[in-house]
Formats: C-alpha cells, structure tokens, sequence
C-alpha cells in the first residue's frame, strides 16, 4: 500500500526513524545523506566483498564456453550474489551480533555502530587484500602506518577491490586454458581437411559445452573459486 504523506502517523513514524538515525532535530540535509546512502548501499556493499571477483571468474567462464549470452546476465548475477552470501555469512553474522544488535537495543550510538559494522568488513578484506596492492596505495598517499590495522578505509577499498579483480584475473587465465586447446585442435583438424572456410568457434562449441557438462564444470570453478577465499571468523 502506498504510504499517504498527509497521514500524520505515516510523518510521525518517518520522522522517529530519521531521529533515531540521527538524533533530536535533524536537518533536511541529513535525510537527503540518508536516502544517498541507501541509493549506494547496494554497490558499496559488493565492492566490500567478493562479488566482484566472483561474477568475473562467472563471466570468464561463459566468454571461455563462447557463449556470449548464456547463461544470461542474471542468471549470472543472481548466482554471484548467492555465492557472495555463502562466502559472507560468518561476516555478516559477526556485524549482525557485534554491531547491529547492541545497536537496536540502544547500548551504541550511530558513529559506534558504524565502526562495529566495518570492523568485520575490514577483517575480511585484509584477509583477502595482496600485499603489493596495499603498500602501491599507501605509498600513493604518502602516509606511513606502523600496523596495517591502522590503514584507513579510503587507502584500503580500492586496494580490495584491485585485488579482487586481480585474484580473478588469474582464476580467469586457467579457466581459458582448456578451451583454448580445444579451439586449436578443432581448427587444425578442419585446416587438416580443408576446410577453412568453416568457422572452428562453431565446432568447438558443442564440444566445450559437453566436456564442461561431463566434468561437472560449475562445480569444479565454484569450488575452486570459493576456496580462494581466505576464511575469516
């Protein structure tokens, strides 16, 4: 049911959030803040955990298969996201005990609760951060930092989010490997025949998808790629 902004309950309600949020008396450019966040909280939170290399090492598969739409993007995405919720459920589980809980009953206030939340999350990407990507961007900020548990979130993100991308990269080139040799067998047996005009993509297909389905494919990348993942309780 849509909500009627001239129920005065319907505003006494948007206005007890909003005041939780962000206390007595809040401004409206608190709320713009607030609906800003909510907007982003979708990207910032996969860009804080694997997704990203996870729905890269999928698309490496289906570019390794040849099959540039199947399986759709998402039937992709909502496997990645699934995958993202497996690997994150201790995580989650931790920000849920050590900051959202204490947060509702009303032992935190807002600016702990960030912090609490974040902590996790920053274990995590620590866990899975490479070392070179790490000292590339605190040397671009050109700060020092005498344990890494002190590297703020601005320096540590992008050096997550590069090595996730990079974790993916290399999961990527093995995936490529088998299909490749696949490809160069069938294009030589058709050059051996003379058949050159033939495409070879087209062969090959039938072949990659059926030795893919023979090995149980997805669950050889599946698991292979979640036991990339370093494990953080």
């Amino acid at each position: 049911m849509p909500i009627d902004i001239d129920n005065v309950d319907n505003v006494g309600t948007i206005n007890e959030i909003v005041n939780t949020l962000f206390g007595e008396g809040a401004q409206a450019t608190d709320i713009v803040i607030l609906l800003t966040i909510l907007t982003l909280l979708p990207s910032i939170l996969m860009m804080l955990t694997g997704f990203t290399r996870i729905i890269i090492v999928l698309s490496f598969v289906r570019q390794a298969l040849g099959m540039q739409q199947t399986p759709p993007n998402q039937v992709l995405i909502g496997l990645a996201l699934f995958l993202t919720f497996f690997v994150m459920q201790p995580i989650f589980a931790r920000v849920y005990e050590d900051a959202y809980v204490p947060f509702t009953e009303g032992y935190m206030t807002q600016d702990e609760f960030l912090e609490a939340a974040m902590d996790p999350m920053r274990d995590f990407m620590l866990s899975q951060v490479f070392e070179t990507d790490l000292n590339f961007f605190i040397n671009l900020s050109g700060e020092e930092f005498d344990d890494i548990y002190d590297v703020p979130n601005s320096i540590l993100i992008p050096a997550f989010i590069t090595s996730e991308i990079k974790h993916a990269m290399f999961l990527g080139f093995f995936i490529y490997l088998p299909f490749i040799v696949i490809d160069m067998i069938v294009a030589s047996t058709l050059m051996a025949l003379g058949m050159m005009m033939l495409p070879p993509a087209m062969i090959s297909l039938p072949f990659k998808v059926l030795l893919f389905v023979m090995i149980d494919g997805w669950q050889l990348i599946i698991g292979t790629m979640l036991d990339t993942f370093v494990q953080v309780t």
